[in-house]
């Protein structure tokens, strides 16, 4: 069995900020995750550097909450 998974990523941001939030619905479950960057003020605009650290850090979160997810899950069935 195939099956696609879609993943949106939405991005805002300033000078000096980025956020993006992570949205995944995989099998009726809803996750969604934020992830933020702050540009320091001594470093010049690149803000590729800050999409990438804040899209990295929401998927990093997103990760933590579908292994925990799965994990309850598996407690779950071992308890029943």
């Amino acid at each position: 069995m195939e099956k696609d998974v879609n993943l949106s990523i939405h991005l805002a941001e300033d000078p000096d900020h980025t956020h993006a939030i992570a949205r995944l619905d995989l099998r009726g479950e809803h996750f969604e995750c934020t992830g933020t960057a702050d540009r320091n003020p001594s470093d010049e605009p690149r803000p590729v550097i800050g999409e990438e650290i804040a899209i990295a850090r929401a998927l990093t979160e997103l990760q933590h909450q579908l292994l925990e997810s799965a994990w309850g899950k598996i407690y779950t069935s071992n308890i029943s």
